[in-house]
């Protein structure tokens, strides 16, 4: 693309270096806290080029205030976020997916609930750009895992304002506002890909974006039982509905290798975990009384019962993790079906 069709729009600043460039976006709070890569306009065009992207193309519009995304904010974002040029592409389909209505890039930005968008990677370019699906998982372990997930956390706080105490109206929050990015482990297993589950073409990369609290690890090592060990995750799951939100809508299930293993030899796949799941992650009203929220259970009718799970397809259930101990990750909804998960085709 020629530098005429790259001309960038974004206000530019004269500084000495990467270090006083720092400087002058820590003071304007421009940044999550940590460092940022400045993004000089070499750079931002380089993933302008990399993502095949005019300066101004709409890559989405925000649904509630109307706001306009150009490829030329998100480049920003990326690039002060660490990302690789090659990223570029996966950096478009996740904001693309949070612009979907049904995401609720709004509400979940400015919720005092303090939630942060989950992306989870599927597809050939999880080993193409070197995300981390195996040990580590949910952590530090890849740069593109890292800074894909950091990408977010810049564009919604320089692009749609999520500021802590302003537009951001987070009561806690959780390390997850940082970056919070998995890939899918697709070989080491005979599930489905999570993206393929959800309408993505086989071998087609893709991301899931969904709003969500904190993570929950649960462990059980000692069973083969299928039921017993879906048992564990059920249980997490009834603990978030007892002690933060009652409201039905999708969860995340991260299942490490040793479960995934058991599973697998069981018979079970996906579609039963999620149909298991489904009936056993439910509590009855008058439960609220063990929690000290007595004074909510006895408003109506106290045996009411619950679902976590709208319909067994809420359920994401990821590959991912390390290969030793008997470990899953529980990951619960911002605030039930308020916020959808989105799906996204990548376009390398």
């Amino acid at each position: 693309m020629t530098d005429h069709v790259l001309a960038l729009s974004s206000a530019t600043y004269e500084v000495a270096d990467a270090v006083a460039a720092n400087e002058l976006y820590q003071r304007n709070g421009w940044t999550d806290g940590l460092p940022v890569v400045p993004p000089t306009e070499e750079a931002v065009r380089a993933f302008l080029r990399a993502g095949r992207c005019k300066a101004d193309d709409l890559i989405g519009v925000e649904p509630v205030r109307r706001r306009n995304i150009s490829a030329e904010k998100v480049a920003i974002a990326a690039v002060m976020a660490g990302c690789l040029p090659e990223y570029m592409p996966v950096v478009i389909a996740v904001i693309k997916a949070m612009c979907q209505p049904e995401f609720g890039m709004h509400g979940c930005t400015a919720s005092t609930g303090g939630s942060a968008p989950l992306i989870i990677v599927n597809g050939p370019v999880r080993e193409i750009l070197g995300f981390n699906c195996t040990h580590n998982a949910l952590a530090n372990a890849s740069r593109a895992n890292a800074t894909v997930g950091r990408t977010v956390r810049l564009f919604l706080l320089n692009v749609l304002g999520g500021i802590p105490g302003q537009l951001d109206r987070s009561t806690l929050g959780h390390p997850g506002k940082f970056t919070f990015c998995i890939a899918e482990d697709e070989e080491d297993n005979t599930w489905l890909p999570l993206s393929v589950e959800r309408g993505i073409a086989p071998g087609t990369s893709a991301v899931t974006v969904m709003a969500v609290e904190s993570p929950h690890q649960i462990m059980n090592e000692w069973t083969l039982n299928p039921q017993e060990i879906l048992d564990t995750y059920a249980a997490a799951m009834r603990s978030n509905m007892l002690t933060y939100s009652i409201w039905e809508g999708p969860y995340a299930m991260v299942v490490a290798k040793q479960h995934r293993q058991i599973f697998i030899a069981a018979g079970w796949d996906k579609k039963m975990i999620r149909e298991y799941i489904y009936e056993k992650a439910r509590v009855a009203r008058r439960e609220w009384r063990d929690v000290g929220k007595a004074a909510v259970a006895g408003r109506k009718d106290e045996d009411k019962i619950y679902r976590a799970l709208r319909t067994p397809d809420d359920l994401l259930v990821v590959a991912a993790g390390g290969p030793a101990g008997g470990f899953g990750v529980i990951v619960p909804p911002w605030y039930g079906k308020k916020s959808l998960a989105v799906t996204m085709a990548i376009e390398l």
